[in-house]
């Protein structure tokens, strides 16, 4: 059988630092990243792509905030906003593996799916909130805001504003990742928890949509475990993994055990705004029954030595 391999897209590979956003620089960025896993495609890996969307759902929250003040439209709740990023999000992905995929003549279809992600309404997540999300308000703004609709605020650290910040609860199961796997395993390219996944908590019957962040690298890491994926990747703007990053002793980190990332995790190596996440969500995968995981920049791939990996 072919081998199966979950890539989750960080932040960089649709929106990089001093880039404004717009279609044109989001298109290029996702070829760029799209390109640089042809060799996982040429070694006929079956693929199943994550995405982050942080600065997209943003750009939508800052949509519908304007929408409110100078139409009166009703803002969306957060769980649609992370669905309209799965769709946008998902139709460049598509639309750039297609053009690839024809000029290069692989025979491969790509498909997104929009994907819900249901974590525990009880998440210890959801007593503290700490994610912000959205556009940053004056502390009146914030206040009236609060109280209107009882929505957790907390002051930006640089001194910018107010901003609304949601919990970030971990993924208990993906609800569609039956249809994903039949998909890979069928040959197509499949996109799915993008952002993490439109979060949502179960209910008597139902599923019903919540106000929280899912971190992308954990949805994904997840997903590549009830696949059982062979392997595991995380794009990220460095080559490898460093311990005491950008100190004078700074060290690059080629393959460790899941013992050792625990130990650097402990350690304070990795901060919770850049590689924490991304080392927890490969350790995840590996304690998990995963053979290992890739913590590398897109264009590395190409090298079958690249990035840091974690193994058991």
């Amino acid at each position: 059988m072919k081998k199966l391999a979950m890539v989750a897209f960080g932040g960089n590979a649709l929106l990089r630092g001093g880039q404004k956003g717009t279609y044109q620089e989001q298109m290029q960025n996702v070829m760029d990243t799209c390109l640089s896993l042809s060799e996982l495609y040429k070694r006929d890996y079956n693929l199943v792509i994550g995405h982050g969307n942080g600065p997209q759902v943003g750009n939508v929250m800052l949509q519908h905030e304007a929408g409110k003040k100078m139409y009166n439209i009703e803002a969306m709740p957060m769980d649609l906003c992370v669905a309209e990023t799965q769709g946008s999000i998902g139709y460049l992905i598509e639309l750039a593996f297609r053009k690839i995929f024809a000029k290069e003549n692989v025979k491969k279809n790509v498909v997104t799916l929009v994907t819900q992600v249901v974590v525990d309404e009880n998440d210890p997540a959801f007593a503290k909130p700490t994610k912000p999300v959205g556009p940053y308000y004056t502390k009146e703004e914030a206040d009236k805001y609060s109280a209107e609709t009882g929505a957790v605020f907390a002051e930006d650290p640089k001194g910018n504003g107010w901003r609304k910040v949601v919990a970030s609860p971990k993924p208990i199961s993906i609800t569609n990742i039956d249809v994903v796997q039949q998909l890979a395993t069928n040959g197509y390219v499949a996109i799915t928890c993008g952002g993490g996944g439109i979060p949502v908590v179960k209910t008597a019957n139902d599923l019903k949509g919540v106000e929280a962040v899912i971190d992308k690298d954990l949805a994904s890491a997840l997903a590549a475990v009830d696949m059982k994926a062979d392997e595991f990747y995380i794009l990220t703007d460095v080559p490898k993994v460093y311990i005491n990053f950008r100190k004078p002793n700074e060290q690059a980190l080629d393959v460790i055990t899941v013992a050792e990332a625990k130990q650097y995790m402990a350690e304070g190596h990795f901060t919770e705004g850049s590689m924490a996440p991304k080392v927890r969500a490969g350790i995840y995968f590996v304690e998990n029954g995963g053979k290992e995981c890739v913590i590398t920049e897109a264009g590395q791939l190409g090298n079958s030595k690249c990035g840091t990996r974690i193994v058991a």
